[in-house]
C-alpha cells in the first residue's frame, strides 16, 4: 500500500510545488493512517489542514483502497 501512496501523492505534489509547498510521505500505518510532513508554503499556511483534508485525503481514499485518514506531523 505504500507505493501506491507514494505514487499519489507524487501526482498531487506539482500543485503543491504551484504554490510554494510541498508534502512528504512519513508513514503509512497497518492502521490506515498515513503520516505526510507538509512543507515549505503548506507548512505555516492557515488553509494546510483544508488542502490536507478535503485535498491529499479525498484523493487518498478515492485512490487507495485501505487509507482511513491522513495527518500531518
Amino acid at each position: 500500500m505504500k507505493e501506491k501512496v507514494q505514487e499519489v501523492i507524487d501526482e498531487i505534489r506539482p500543485t503543491l510545488e504551484a504554490d510554494g509547498g510541498n508534502i512528504e510521505l512519513v508513514e503509512v500505518g497497518e492502521d490506515g493512517v498515513v503520516k505526510v510532513r507538509l512543507m515549505g508554503a503548506c507548512g505555516s499556511c492557515p488553509m494546510s489542514q483544508l488542502t490536507l483534508k478535503r485535498g491529499v485525503e479525498a484523493r487518498l481514499k478515492a485512490k487507495v483502497p485501505g487509507v482511513k485518514e491522513v495527518v500531518a506531523v
